[in-house]
């Protein structure tokens, strides 16, 4: 099968959360399987557009109240394992950022050059997997817009990585949409709005979700869409996303101080936590509770000074935040410096190598999040040997079960300050049966969140949707 997954996201090239992660690493596990999967994204201003080479393979032009031109680019060195079409949009696209507050136009053009390039080829693809809002116009454009009639029998599939945000827009701009039959426009609206992400499981041939407990969640709680989704469950299903176990592999990963694997897991954890701590000035004898993430409400991040300023008191364990976002919560976490010195620090800002390190050398990860419809960071957390301690929510559910229910994990109801404090008490009592904590590090290390799973099942969907 030809597959082209169409995102605003994809790491290395671009990432902001956990959709540059999966956009990066499923069609790279789909092509191991054999199939022929590639990435559709926009070409930005940043690091890495700047310090590699492009070719151009087509150039067109767009409509978007006016004329625009539009390039399709390619790197010239491809290592990623997966072909990247990068649609370069002069002034539009090409920033020095992903999102901003004002993207209607930004995404909408991207799409359309999108469609108008894959409606081009001698060979149209079997598969058009979009994710998220940003790319939700494009099973309605697919199925209704005269210039695309040769992608109508062209299966979609969208996966919503995050229900909450869905791209609205005044019915105002619907002139911008490629012609089609106005009869249809209701398939746009919701709410009288132009709503990309309705539109989008209003129109794909599939609708997933990242994990299973997550698309029953949605059902209830989408942010406005709960009763679409309900209507539209027979064509709705929960996958589980993997991680990329090359590059999160504590056996190689070349950010981390010392590699180890099951065997070598407590030197290896040691030599880490003893070098973040000298770094952050804490001490390496007691537990290290991290919190890795973006500082917003989902993530339960306005609890977390809260959190610590209580649990730090008791003298009984360490924490290092790395992230950023709200700048409220950034300040209230730098003032928690002055009061637990040796015992807290935090880095503000955003550091791949530091992220890496911090799952090497933690005890323990964080996440007290109030929505996660998947998560990676308690996926890389047991690859590393990282005991998460997770409220009991979407993908949370379906990944970390508790060691008082014969698992490895420590899971809160509810993100409160008092019972993710109870929760880090539990971690500080389990830290202190060092055999049983030895031997749940090793049991962790062994469980397989690989994509090797979940590429499989995406095909076996795409295949069940193939006319």
């Amino acid at each position: 099968m030809t597959i082209y997954h169409i995102s605003a996201e994809c790491f290395p090239i671009a990432k902001v959360g956990g959709l540059g992660d999966v956009v990066g690493a499923l069609p790279k596990y789909q092509n191991a399987l054999g199939e022929s999967s590639s990435v559709i994204m926009p070409f930005y201003d940043n690091k890495y557009t700047r310090t590699h080479e492009f070719e151009l393979i087509h150039s067109g032009r767009l409509q978007l109240g006016m004329p625009m031109d539009y390039n399709i680019l390619t790197l010239k060195n491809n290592d990623l394992g997966f072909n990247v079409y990068f649609v370069d949009v002069p002034y539009l696209l090409y920033k020095d950022y992903v999102y901003s507050s004002n993207d209607t136009g930004r995404f909408l053009a991207f799409q359309i050059a999108a469609l108008n390039w894959l409606v081009q080829l001698e060979k149209v693809p079997d598969i058009v997997h979009c994710h998220d809002h940003h790319t939700g116009l494009i099973p309605f454009m697919m199925s209704q817009c005269y210039a695309y009639q040769r992608l109508r029998q062209t299966p979609s599939v969208i996966t919503i990585h995050n229900g909450q945000y869905q791209g609205w827009f005044s019915h105002d701009l619907v002139h911008l949409i490629p012609p089609f039959d106005f009869g249809k426009v209701g398939l746009l609206d919701w709410n009288k709005l132009v709503n990309p992400l309705a539109a989008g499981i209003k129109c794909a041939w599939k609708v997933t979700t990242v994990s299973p407990s997550y698309m029953n969640e949605l059902k209830y709680a989408a942010n406005g869409l709960e009763h679409l989704l309900r209507t539209e469950s027979h064509k709705c299903v929960g996958i589980l996303n993997g991680i990329d176990s090359e590059v999160w592999n504590p056996k190689t990963d070349t950010y981390i101080e010392k590699n180890y694997t099951i065997k070598s897991v407590e030197s290896g954890k040691a030599a880490n936590k003893a070098w973040v701590c000298q770094q952050f000035g804490l001490n390496p004898e007691l537990p290290l509770f991290v919190f890795i993430g973006r500082l917003v409400g989902e993530k339960g991040a306005d609890l977390l000074p809260y959190i610590f300023e209580e649990a730090l008191w008791s003298r009984k364990l360490c924490v290092l935040m790395l992230g950023s976002g709200d700048n409220r919560v950034e300040n209230q976490l730098e003032s928690l410096k002055h009061a637990h010195v040796g015992y807290y620090n935090n880095y503000i800002g955003y550091n791949e190598k530091l992220s890496h390190l911090l799952y090497a050398a933690a005890d323990f990860l964080l996440m007290p999040s109030r929505v996660e419809p998947c998560g990676l960071n308690q996926m890389y957390a047991l690859r590393y040997g990282t005991v998460p301690v997770v409220n009991s929510v979407g993908g949370l559910m379906d990944t970390v079960i508790d060691v008082g229910e014969n698992g490895f994990g420590i899971r809160h109801s509810g993100p409160t300050v008092h019972e993710v404090v109870h929760a880090m008490g539990r971690g500080v009592a389990f830290y202190g049966y060092k055999d049983h904590f030895k031997k749940n590090r090793r049991l962790m290390m062994q469980i397989d969140h690989s994509w090797d799973t979940s590429a499989k099942t995406y095909i076996n969907l795409y295949q069940s949707i193939q006319l």
